[in-house]
Formats: C-alpha cells, sequence, structure tokens
C-alpha cells in the first residue's frame, strides 16, 4: 500500500524540480540581459566569448573555479579563452553575479 502512495508522488516530486529549474534559468536569463552578458556570450554556441556550456563544462568539479568565474565577470580577465579581453563588469550586482556563477557551476541548464 505504502509504494503505491510513493510511485503516484513520483511524478510531483519530479515535476516539482523541473519547475524550479525553470523558475531559476528564468531569473538567470533576466540577470544575463540586464547586464548585457548575451551581447558576447550564448548559452550553447560561441559569440565573442566562449558558449556558456563551454565554461560551465571547464568549471565542473571544481569549486575554487566559482570565486574565480566571480572574478573574472566582475573585473574582467584577458588570455583566458583566447585573445579577445573580457571586459569588467563592475556594475553587476553581487546577487546577479552569485545567480550566474552558481548556474555556471550547476552546468548552465536551460
Amino acid at each position: 500500500m505504502k509504494l503505491k502512495y510513493l510511485a503516484l508522488c513520483l511524478p510531483l516530486v519530479v515535476g516539482s524540480g523541473l519547475a524550479t529549474a525553470d523558475t531559476d534559468f528564468a531569473a538567470v536569463n533576466d540577470a544575463l540581459k540586464k547586464n548585457a552578458c548575451l551581447a558576447c556570450h550564448a548559452i550553447d554556441s560561441k559569440v565573442v566569448g566562449p558558449a556558456y556550456k563551454e565554461i560551465a563544462a571547464a568549471s565542473k568539479d571544481d569549486a575554487a573555479k566559482a570565486e574565480v568565474l566571480k572574478t573574472h565577470i566582475k573585473s574582467g580577465s584577458s588570455g583566458v579563452w583566447g585573445p579577445i579581453p573580457m571586459p569588467p563588469n563592475p556594475n553587476i550586482s553581487d546577487d546577479d553575479l552569485t545567480l550566474i556563477v552558481d548556474w555556471l557551476m550547476a552546468g548552465a541548464p536551460h
């Protein structure tokens, strides 16, 4: 009997996780748009800078990369992904910065 209830609840649990992921990406996408990140980056393909999926793949399994990414986004960088430098984004809010970096560290799901 308990197994029957568990089986009935499983789709609800899985579905609620998917709804959260969609909401998180919507917030990330808003932050990316608000901070003009999409002018140089796309999720799945290189534009001027690397694709977010490429950044996420290079950063996974390395918690220290989160702080490096925050520094590169806020202060800029050069020579990391090629000859074109990443300009600094000093006006990005700490909340947006954390949201974007957490999303990258999670694999840039969308």
